[in-house]
């Protein structure tokens, strides 16, 4: 029987079941006069029906046998508690991580014990698939996926504490205000999923709940859909079950038609119709699964507001708010929420956002899109929203006063405006007039040119405010470009002072500002001082970003910035995303390329390297593309790709993309600009990478000065700067002030506005520290180190692997090697997963538990692993340190066995090879030259 003949007889089949004997043969007599073949279909479902007394008498699935699934059990790392929901899929456990990496109580998903449905199977996987593209404040996270020891797949999602939204609302007896409230931050989570080409289709308010401190979390992504990837087919169509809810299913579901975007506009149709009136769209006298698909259909449902009047079951409702609720839901509400369920996917809101635009205006007393647009509506609403001013005068009187007005008003302005325009204009062909003041030579010193227009400012536009401000602001900005980061915040402090004392300071100039002064902030590393800044407009920016959209699309990819720098990426990523939505409207090329080198970042920080180099590749293409190779943002693209290269040991290239910047920024910036030293000071670290120590030191004491004399002593930009020549100073065996320098880069990292860079110094003065025989001092270090890496990025972080790796060294050094291979062993499964096989810190962690396994007594097995990687391919930096340093441990094995003649022979040779390959010598070399003394 194909799907379309079962649609037809489901329903019927469904109301037959129901009918005594007597008029279940009445209504088939009925039904075989327009359709005989019809009627005998049914005659021969309804005698399986009736020969079949004992179908499902047992259940489909057998409990779990005992100890299977119960409290205590284990699935995977996570010990199950107690049962916090079942369906047909599986069972939702909650539970806690046991295997001791961190702690953390999760809502654990798992596909029911000896499920067969593969169907489901493909459903669990979709489903793992869809929440790894989610990350929204109102959507509940996955955490972590896998297979248990049994394999039974699980995911590990965020435990939500909460109630469902309808439960929620009437146990507080919520109004309606404050209903649409948490109704909104349901659309957001629902409109972030379709922005990630994601359909839902099953919400309902037990997949909405809200937690005790009011916040929305989105459950359940089990049978959504992705809009960008066609569905796979059942693998048995034919026994591929109905998964949505019915209650809350859209007409094309019923129908098992495509779905859509306005598929889920239907079901939060039914939510919020649920929400502002406690009962649902359809009164139906039989609740059946037929009557309810014919409703849906077929039926329209009751307006809210007389829904309200009205109990479930059709008496009146007594309650003393219901005729207020009527009133308050009549008119624009019933129209918005009959619109969302509108049996025609096309007569709908074409999605959530503007959904929940019609009913903000409703709250503001604007008209709504989906009435007509007469003049007569438009007007009451007009006059709704102002009735209190209105009531002072007729409306006759008050229009032409308001016209009057605003053309007084508009002259003003006109006037202002004109007369700041021309005094810009007098003071700037004024100064180069007098720029003869600030010749040299052929030349002109930019710096004396501007300093001479702030004191000619100060002089000729006291009496303007308004100009003085622009002015001051245009300055700050040319002292950005020369790299003046100091300066230019001093001006554009004085300029908020001047702003804060004007009433009427145009919107446009203040947004500027703002995003000038957080921009500067942030150069500066201070990004929490940033987020104090902006606040202020942030929260007026929904609103501007229809008025002012270029100035809004800056001021929010400043905005993310800011909070990608104080360690908010959730933030930062919806800021970035909405900055690139304007952006892309307004066609600014340039500005789209900056917003996709924003989010590249952000994959960069979470570990998705191989994202990130994709990521800045596609926005550099897209630059060049629109706005030619020549552009500023190229700098940072390129800078920002060498830094990718450089991690993963691809030394070559990574060198080839900074010399490019390194053109480019003494191109537009010059020789002393910030951008252009920190490019410098990257080059030179990748000459600490390949040994050239005497090189690297030369570089760095130069911009070490250079960098202290810019930005100041206790920048961040600084403290890089100390962290590099202490880490020369260890590879040259100068381990005091190796120790000395990189605690005073740790000291400066421990500012408010370095919590990125913190975790890496510690890991590097940890290390040092280790060299020096600090052992215990090293180990303090690279514990804070670690539970700062987990705090930023996730516990299962591969550089929680990487700090992993040498605090088991540490601990080797202390005499605790069993604890020490618990941590071997953590470094090379957190690297490999996070990194990837052949990144070099997964490399080195195996390094590293091979040589463990060696001094364990365990020679074979780490013969075997360092032999294989000594012959490891590859070049770059990391590559030859990694074949230099595994040769080394595995002679430093077979000297401790019956092969020291040839354990001798190989170190002697390699200790030739380094001092070759690295005259300026190093830690490597030492440690070869330590392990061959041991070894007469």
């Amino acid at each position: 029987m194909d799907a379309k003949r079962w649609q037809r007889l489901s329903p019927l089949l469904d109301v037959l079941l129901e009918l005594d004997p007597q008029p279940r043969r009445q209504q088939l007599a009925i039904l075989r006069a327009d359709d005989p073949v019809l009627a005998d279909e049914l005659e021969e479902l309804l005698a399986l029906e009736e020969g079949s007394g004992d179908f499902m008498a047992e259940p489909l699935l057998e409990r779990p046998a005992p100890g299977h699934q119960q409290h205590g059990t284990l699935v995977g790392p996570y010990r199950l508690e107690s049962v916090l929901g079942e369906g047909g899929m599986g069972m939702v456990w909650l539970a806690t991580r046991a295997d001791g990496l961190y702690q953390r109580r999760v809502a654990l998903k798992l596909l029911r014990p000896g499920l067969a449905d593969p169907n489901l199977r493909l459903r669990f996987t979709r489903e793992r698939e869809i929440l790894a593209r989610l990350e929204h404040p109102n959507i509940a996270r996955l955490l972590d996926a896998g297979i248990g020891a049994e394999g039974q797949p699980y995911l590990a999602l965020e435990y939500v504490e909460g109630v469902p939204v309808t439960d929620y609302c009437q146990s507080r007896n919520l109004g309606i205000d404050e209903r649409l409230r948490l109704f909104r931050q349901v659309c957001d989570a629902v409109s972030h999923a379709h922005a990630n080409l994601i359909v839902h289709r099953d919400l309902k308010p037990s997949n909405i709940l809200v937690t005790p401190t009011g916040d929305v979390r989105l459950l359940d992504f089990g049978i959504a859909k992705l809009l960008d990837d066609p569905e796979p087919a059942p693998l048995h169509p034919r026994t591929e079950v109905r998964a949505f809810t019915l209650h809350y299913a859209a007409p094309e579901q019923v129908r098992g038609e495509p779905v859509s975007t306005r598929t889920d506009v239907y079901s939060l149709g039914v939510v919020l119709y649920e929400l502002l009136t406690g009962s649902k769209p359809y009164r139906l006298r039989r609740q059946t699964d037929a009557e309810w698909e014919e409703a849906i259909l077929a039926v329209e449902p009751l307006k809210l507001s007389a829904a309200v009047l009205r109990n479930n079951d059709g008496s009146r409702n007594q309650h003393p708010n219901a005729r207020r609720d009527a009133r308050r839901l009549s008119g624009d509400i019933d129209t918005i929420v009959l619109k969302a369920l509108a049996k025609a996917p096309d007569q709908r809101y074409p999605s959530v956002e503007a959904l929940w635009l019609d009913l903000q205006r409703h709250q503001q007393g604007r008209p709504i899109h989906a009435r007509p647009q007469s003049l007569g509506y438009q007007l009451r609403k007009y006059v709704l929203r102002h009735r209190w001013s209105l009531a002072f005068g007729s409306l006759a009187a008050l229009v032409l006063i308001a016209a009057l007005g605003a053309s007084l008003w508009q002259s003003r302005q006109a006037v202002r405006e004109a007369a700041r325009a021309q005094a810009m204009q007098d003071f700037v062909i004024g100064l180069f007039d007098n720029a003869g003041a600030a010749q040299r030579g052929d030349t002109f010193d930019a710096r004396e040119l501007l300093a001479a227009g702030e004191r000619r400012g100060e002089r000729e536009l006291a009496r303007q405010p308004l100009a003085h401000a622009e002015l001051l602001g245009v300055i700050a900005r040319l002292r950005i470009g020369l790299g003046d980061y100091p300066q230019a915040l001093a001006l554009l402090q004085r300029q908020k002072s001047l702003l804060d004392t004007l009433d009427d300071a145009p919107t446009a100039l203040q947004l500027e500002a703002a995003t000038l002064h957080g921009r500067t902030l942030r150069l500066l590393g201070q990004s929490q001082e940033c987020l104090r800044v902006l606040a202020p407009m942030e929260a007026r920016i929904t609103r501007l970003q229809l008025q002012l959209p270029q100035q809004a699309a800056d001021f929010l990819s400043q905005d993310g910035r800011c909070r990608r720098a104080s360690g908010d990426r959730q933030s930062a990523r919806q800021f970035y995303e909405r900055s690139l939505t304007i952006r892309r409207q307004l066609k600014d090329q340039a500005g789209v390329a900056e917003n996709m080198m924003d989010q590249a970042s952000l994959d960069g920080d979470l570990g998705g390297a191989e994202a990130a180099i994709r990521g800045f590749g596609d926005a550099l293409a897209y630059l060049q593309e629109h706005a030619g190779p020549r552009h500023p943002l190229a700098i940072d693209a390129e800078r920002s790709l060498a830094g990718l290269y450089r991690n993963r040991g691809d030394t070559d290239t990574a060198m080839a993309a900074y010399r490019r910047a390194l053109e480019l920024a003494e191109e537009i910036h010059g020789p002393q600009h910030p951008t252009t030293l920190g490019i410098h000071r990257q080059i030179a670290a990748i000459h600490v990478d390949l040994g050239q120590f005497a090189e690297a030191k030369s570089r760095f004491s130069e911009l070490h000065r250079l960098t202290v004399q810019t930005l100041g002593a206790n920048h961040r930009e600084a403290a890089s700067s100390w962290n590099s020549l202490g880490i020369i100073a260890w590879e040259q065996g100068d381990l005091a002030t190796a120790v000395s320098h990189t605690a005073r880069a740790v000291q400066i990292w421990r500012g408010p506005d370095s919590s990125q860079q913190l975790p890496g110094g510690l890991f590097n003065y940890g290390m040092v520290l280790h060299s020096a025989g600090q052992d215990d001092e090293a180990m303090a270090a690279l514990q804070e180190a670690r539970r700062l890496r987990a705090g930023l990025f996730g516990a299962s972080h591969p550089l929680v692997g990487d700090t992993d790796r040498l605090i088991g060294e540490v601990l080797t050094a202390q005499g605790n090697p069993e604890i020490a291979a618990e941590y071997f062993d953590r470094a090379v499964r957190l690297t490999q997963v996070g990194y990837g096989a052949e990144h070099p810190r997964t490399l080195f962690a195996r390094l590293s538990m091979a040589r463990h396994q060696g001094r364990q007594g365990h020679t074979q097995d780490a013969l075997r692993e360092l032999d294989a990687l000594a012959r490891h391919p590859g070049g770059g930096s990391e590559a030859p340190k990694l074949r230099w340093s595994a040769r080394a441990y595995a002679a430093e094995i077979r000297c401790r066995g019956d092969q020291r003649e040839r354990a001798r022979q190989d170190l002697d040779a390699l200790y030739r090879e380094l001092q070759t390959a690295r005259p300026d010598g190093g830690v490597l070399n030492r440690e070869v030259q330590a392990i061959r003394a041991d070894c007469p």
